[in-house]
Order: C-alpha cells, then structure tokens, then sequence
C-alpha cells in the first residue's frame, strides 16, 4: 500500500487527491442503485399500461404472430422512455 502512495504522488498527485472520500462513494453508489430501480419500476409500469390501453394482446402479436413492426414501435417508445428518464435523472 505504502508503494502504491509512493508512485501515485511521483505522478504529482497530492495526498488529498489520493485519499479517498468514502461517504461521497457511498452516496453515489446508493443513488445509482436508486436511480436505477426507478426507471425499472417506470418501465414495468409503461409495459402495463400499454398491454391495458391496446385492445389486443402485445405478446401474442409480437411472439406468436411474429409482428415486427409492433416490435418495433415497443422498442421505439421504451428507447423514449429511457431518454426522459436519463434526462431526468441528469437534471
């Protein structure tokens, strides 16, 4: 451990630099894991809204009847779904 500080602060980094900040880890750690069941959670619920709001069934369309342009269109609105959550979460 004593060798790695040595060639870290031969690289002309100051020992503040190096140590590092655990609660700041912690507390990004915890908010991505956050963040990320969030938009699990909203995709689950778009998924359920949609299989309510169209009147046939999205998965016999797209797994038995082989509907790829439905596969499509699902594909289309969860990519827009993941951008407003980034954007969100970005701020």
């Amino acid at each position: 451990r004593r060798r790695w500080r040595q060639l870290v602060l031969a690289f002309g980094f100051s020992r503040r630099e190096i140590d590092m900040d655990w609660n700041h880890l912690l507390q990004q750690i915890l908010n991505s894991v956050f963040f990320g069941l969030v938009g699990i959670v909203l995709f689950v619920v778009a998924i359920r809204v949609m299989q309510k709001v169209l009147p046939f069934s999205i998965m016999k369309e797209i797994e038995h009847d082989q509907n790829v342009a439905l596969g499509v269109v699902m594909g289309a609105i969860l990519l827009g779904l993941a951008i407003i959550v980034a954007a969100a979460i970005h701020g």
